[in-house]
């Protein structure tokens, strides 16, 4: 997991582990890279497995940058050339068994990678501070405003929607407009501290603006991404990152909405009351009838 203030270095506690997501942030680790570079960065870990084998043209048409931009981000990370860069990413790729999948139709296929996805998530589960950090933040913000947009709509309304069980006042943020600034203002007027946001590709210019206006008026930015080098990473106090999938015509977000799940686990756990909240809700619906089992 990592932590992102204001620049696109990686959190140095991040535990690094055998995906080859979590190699490539580790080799990403401490650098101060350009927007260019980030997008390069950011396009990496989304093609973890296939990067090694990637030309420096190939790389660039993934990002959607000029072949020399690629040139100048393997020298930042301290190679003599792209060619070093990608020898260097062959000799530490996987040398264990690899599932044999040429088999497998392109539905199993997008399947396999969000199982990975998971795989690695659960790894970077393994230092929980970063979590508990997020889950202290979320619970001290009264009221909870949750900005998701497009598509990220789905995950902030999942997450809203559990957290109002626990929590006094959640805010979701669903909808875009001139009217969401307003929103976070009156927010703040009622004591807000921290936003929660969930950005996911492609990531709309409109979200990036609303977590500056949000910091500028005060709040700490959580933020659940696809990538620590999201276009969010800049206008986030603390990013945790969860891989999506891409394997079909539109990504995949098992793993950003199992992120979401364990930031409300952490959430009820600095809220006191919330377990006598939820047994409360669950005598309610009993008398009303309201679930069927």
């Amino acid at each position: 997991m990592t932590g992102v203030d204001g620049d696109a270095g990686v959190d140095r506690d991040m535990t690094v582990t055998d995906s080859s997501a979590a190699r490539l942030q580790a080799l990403f680790e401490g650098h101060r890279l350009t927007p260019t570079q980030r997008r390069i960065a950011h396009s990496m870990v989304r093609r973890a497995a296939d990067v090694p084998f990637l030309s420096s043209v190939e790389l660039a048409e993934l990002a959607g940058v000029s072949q020399p931009s690629v040139t100048r981000f393997a020298v930042a990370l301290g190679f003599d050339g792209y060619p070093a860069l990608r020898k260097h990413l062959r000799e530490v790729a996987p040398t264990g068994p690899v599932p044999d999948t040429a088999s497998y139709n392109e539905y199993q296929q997008a399947v396999e990678a969000e199982i990975e996805n998971l795989r690695h998530l659960a790894s970077v589960l393994a230092d929980p501070r970063p979590v508990e950090r997020a889950g202290r933040l979320l619970a001290a913000s009264r009221p909870l405003p949750v900005l998701g947009l497009r598509a990220a709509a789905s995950q902030a309304y999942g997450f809203a929607y559990f957290a109002a069980k626990v929590h006094p006042d959640v805010r979701l943020l669903h909808e875009g407009g001139t009217m969401v600034h307003d929103r976070i203002d009156s927010a703040v007027r009622a004591g807000a501290t921290a936003l929660l946001c969930f950005a996911l590709p492609r990531h709309p210019r409109e979200v990036v603006d609303t977590l500056a206006y949000a910091k500028g008026a005060g709040l700490t930015v959580v933020t659940v991404a696809d990538s620590a080098f999201a276009p969010v990473a800049k206008e986030s106090d603390l990013l945790l990152p969860a891989a999506v999938g891409t394997g079909l015509a539109f990504d995949t977000a098992c793993a950003p909405m199992l992120l979401g799940r364990v930031l409300l686990e952490a959430m009820c756990d600095d809220l006191p009351d919330a377990q006598a909240r939820l047994e409360e809700f669950d005598g309610r619906a009993a008398a009303r009838g309201l679930f069927v089992e």
